[in-house]
């Protein structure tokens, strides 16, 4: 489940890009914060501090602003194209015992039977969790399935008080028959 960061936040006062190059060069990030029918509060978060917190998916920080704490959501990380760095981010205000809706990377457990490989069509899946306690991954087994097999949604672990948030019959992944050497050379020499 995910940790809540906290970070120590300021109100911003200038916007525009000037400001906002302004802000990165003194080891600042602008941010805005928006949900719960609120208007959006701007703030400035430490650089090093934020771009620890975000290095996950789903990050969940506690932004302390003039002794004021909002648990928020990070909905979108705007990067610099060229060094990777966190220019921006837009915070989602978020309250205990809310279900939101995230995407979860799917995880593989257990082994193929000889003879078979893993299609995965989905590596990241759509859950409803509460907010505070979102889940890092979903679990798809693979121990003992044969050539043939589809994994739907349906069949995924999930964590407790976690739900699916798309369709149980969408294919998340595909065991195959392992296509050996020969089987290539003798399709190659076909065509």
């Amino acid at each position: 489940m995910s940790n809540i960061i906290t970070l120590d936040g300021e109100l911003r006062t200038d916007f525009g890009k000037g400001a906002a190059r302004q802000a990165r060069r003194a080891g600042k990030i602008p941010a805005v914060i928006y949900g719960h029918g609120t208007d959006p509060v701007r703030v400035l978060l430490p650089s090093a501090a934020t771009t620890l917190a975000v290095r996950g998916s789903n990050a969940l920080l506690n932004i302390s602003v003039d002794g004021e704490d909002t648990v928020t959501l990070v909905k979108d990380i705007q990067r610099h194209a060229l060094r990777q760095t966190v220019d921006h981010l837009d915070l989602l205000i978020v309250k205990k015992g809310e279900k939101v809706i995230v995407e979860v990377s799917v995880q593989i457990q257990g082994e193929l039977t000889a003879g078979s490989t893993l299609s995965l069509d989905h590596a990241v899946i759509a859950v409803e969790a509460e907010a505070v306690a979102l889940p890092e991954h979903v679990v798809a087994n693979v121990s003992g399935l044969t050539a043939g097999t589809q994994i739907l949604a349906s069949d995924l672990i999930l964590p407790e008080g976690t739900a699916l948030a798309i369709e149980g019959s969408v294919v998340v992944a595909t065991i195959d028959a392992a296509v050996s050497e020969a089987d290539e050379e003798s399709a190659a020499s076909a065509e």
